[in-house]
């Protein structure tokens, strides 16, 4: 039987603002501190994160407890859902997606389950889900959007973001000592994207924090190429002061956006990242 009525998953490291009263439910993954374990966007964020790095301590990351994910799973089919559209985290940096996959498998007739592996992160996976819910708002169906749109929304997702150190990249054994230590000592600005095996990769180098912020812009604008229809984004971790000129300088040189979200970097990505981070991003919907 074709699904009718249609949630929305994903995960905390999708870094823009869903809520469950929009149909999408979050699956926290887990981060582990000195004093204990907490839940990423639930009892831990991004700013405690920061607070605790600056202190010399490094949390670890850790998968969705699989009970959370059944629990959230039993929710949805309980607020009277028979069909969920889940897009996760990127299998490249992370387990969730298969042990979502898995777990869904489990549900049965009950709640008909897709998951998919958004290959991507932060806010190309929360444009993605967004745009699904303003999808599902406007009426398009189970087959539409399972068997072509995700796809589409996931292929067309292009986030870029600023990494102010590549300290905690470093010591989370993502890059090389000698790499961390001149990028350093030369102010070198490494700006970010998902490569096709979902793993994260320098697409840029600048000199400084001043020219990270037109990077972005660029990087983004070349992204978005001649489409007409497009969703933007963009976040910060840390500095929500240079967010805004990010925000005021991509809608002036794409002005004709379909939807702007904004948001702040999760907890769990932090970790690696550490704070002063500034993202962008296109969505190409057409």
């Amino acid at each position: 039987m074709i699904p009718q009525k249609i949630a929305l998953l994903t995960d905390s490291c999708a870094d823009l603002n869903v809520t469950e009263e929009s149909g999408i439910f979050v699956v926290p993954l887990r981060i582990l501190c000195a004093d204990g374990e907490y839940l990423d966007g639930v009892n831990i964020g991004g700013r405690d994160i920061y607070a605790r790095l600056r202190a010399g301590e490094l949390p670890q990351t850790s998968l969705p407890a699989a009970e959370e994910i059944g629990k959230i799973l039993m929710k949805i089919a309980q607020a009277g859902y028979d069909g969920v559209i889940a897009v996760m985290l990127s299998s490249g940096l992370s387990g969730t997606f298969n042990l979502v996959r898995l777990i869904a498998e489990e549900c049965g007739e009950q709640l008909n389950v897709r998951v998919y592996d958004s290959g991507s992160g932060s806010l190309g996976m929360g444009m993605t889900v967004l745009q699904l819910a303003e999808d599902l708002r406007g009426g398009m169906g189970w087959e539409e959007l399972t068997q072509h749109r995700v796809m589409q929304l996931i292929r067309g997702a292009h986030p870029f973001f600023s990494v102010d150190t590549l300290e905690y990249l470093q010591k989370g054994g993502r890059i090389g000592r000698v790499t961390a230590t001149a990028g350093t000592l030369l102010q070198i600005k490494p700006l970010l994207t998902f490569a096709p095996d979902g793993q994260l990769t320098s697409v840029a180098k600048v000199r400084g924090r001043n020219q990270v912020i037109d990077r972005l812009v660029g990087l983004t604008v070349k992204a978005c190429g001649g489409h007409r229809r497009y969703n933007l984004a963009v976040a910060n971790g840390g500095a929500p002061e240079e967010m805004e000129l990010v925000r005021k300088k991509l809608t002036a040189a794409l002005p004709d956006y379909d939807h702007l979200w904004d948001g702040e970097i999760d907890g769990t990505l932090s970790v690696y990242i550490g704070d002063g981070v500034l993202g962008a991003a296109v969505q190409v919907v057409d």
